[in-house]
């Protein structure tokens, strides 16, 4: 659900990284969309096609000097060359109901290199019968990475699921292990 207003601008910018192209938007409030945009480099217009379906009624304009966007590259381009958190960053998570919000700021609390069970986040936040809507407000995060989305898993041991393909989150998961993504290939 969209609840930026109208009238705000998205200001967004693409860059490479060891797993694809990544999209990164930002409002004048925080970061407000991660994507993964695969392996060729995203036109302008379909960046501004993604946003347009995840923030129907704003607009965007390619900014790759905005200082929010060009930090955040910065950082995640460290996260992935040196395998260090992320560190936290403002963000604009207007979107999505207020039990998504929930579960995306207790994900936040999730420590690098650990993981935790879709039942774990649930009874974290009081919802112990509701690992499922977890999963599901997972799949819903527009922040993946700095939202760290990758890190739940399933109870059993499995990954469970993945908005941007298990094939990434297990690249992120290994990432973060100590021998980090040597040998991982992005699939496109």
């Amino acid at each position: 659900m969209n609840r930026l207003h109208p009238a705000q601008e998205l200001a967004f910018r693409s860059f490479a990284s060891p797993l694809g192209w990544l999209l990164l938007a930002a409002s004048p409030e925080g970061l407000c969309l991660v994507h993964f945009c695969g392996s060729e480099p995203p036109s302008r217009e379909t960046c501004k096609a993604l946003l347009k379906k995840d923030f129907l009624s704003t607009s965007a304009i390619f900014s790759p000097e905005q200082p929010l966007l060009r930090e955040a590259e910065q950082e995640i381009t460290a996260y992935f060359q040196h395998r260090q958190p992320i560190p936290a960053f403002p963000l604009d998570l207007r979107v999505g109901t207020s039990f998504q919000r929930q579960v995306w700021k207790a994900l936040e609390l999730i420590p690098f290199g650990e993981t935790r069970s879709y039942l774990e986040v649930a009874r974290s936040i009081g919802r112990h019968r509701a690992p499922r809507a977890v999963g599901q407000a997972c799949g819903k995060n527009p922040i993946p990475i700095l939202i760290p989305c990758h890190r739940v898993v399933s109870a059993n041991g499995g990954l469970g699921g993945f908005s941007s393909g298990l094939h990434l989150k297990k690249a992120l998961l290994a990432l973060e292990q100590p021998k980090g993504l040597a040998g991982i290939k992005p699939r496109n």
